[in-house]
């Protein structure tokens, strides 16, 4: 069962969110934050897999919250939750250390993959949040020409683009974990992203992201 952490200001949404996790069969609601302080508190005491945090919340806001909850170790994995045109928050969030982003408004089906590819070690996030993160470069323009990546190593990237986890990559593409750990860790230093969700944007960019 994935554990998850609903953390909103507003109670009918997390009821909302508690009612479709529910639903899922395979996941559990751990607890329920209506602020960053509470959502930081029962990360450490309910060890949640996935937390679900809202990125607009009284005292201390999502972004703040995600960055102590990241800062104490790996896991849980913090999914940040957005309104759409909400950019202000996107960016800090990702700094912070969110593993995804999703829109509150994605359809339910969404939300509950996106959970799962959380909790699996992926980077899930809406293909609206996507686009805002690319049309506002986030990420720092590198040197790196595409040219200069390996025919696997773009098919990585582009997997890494779709969200997918480690181990998803290594079955798709029939792979050990060990090995694209390595390609992922190249792509990392070859184009100078920091993180996943960066690799992902810098693959749109490059025009070598999927679909």
């Amino acid at each position: 069962m994935i554990r998850v952490l609903i953390a909103d200001d507003q109670q009918l949404v997390r009821m909302g969110l508690r009612v479709l996790c529910e639903s899922a069969g395979d996941m559990e609601v751990a607890g329920e934050a209506a602020d960053g302080r509470e959502a930081v508190e029962l990360a450490g005491r309910l060890a949640p897999d996935v937390v679900l945090m809202d990125l607009r919340m009284p005292g201390l806001d999502g972004t703040a919250a995600t960055e102590r909850i990241v800062a104490a170790g790996p896991r849980p994995r913090v999914l940040a939750l957005t309104t759409f045109g909400d950019d202000d928050h996107l960016y800090p969030a990702l700094a912070a250390g969110a593993c995804g982003f999703l829109v509150k408004s994605a359809p339910p089906g969404e939300l509950l993959d996106a959970v799962r590819r959380a909790a699996a070690g992926g980077t899930p996030f809406s293909q609206e949040v996507l686009a805002r993160l690319v049309e506002r470069a986030v990420s720092a323009r590198t040197e790196t020409d595409p040219g200069d990546l390996t025919p696997r190593e773009r098919e990585v990237l582009a997997l890494v683009a779709a969200g997918l986890s480690n181990q998803e990559i290594a079955d798709r593409l029939h792979l050990g974990v060990t090995t694209v750990k390595t390609h992922v860790a190249a792509l990392l230093a070859k184009t100078g992203c920091p993180n996943r969700i960066r690799l992902a944007v810098f693959a749109v960019r490059a025009g070598l992201a999927p679909g």
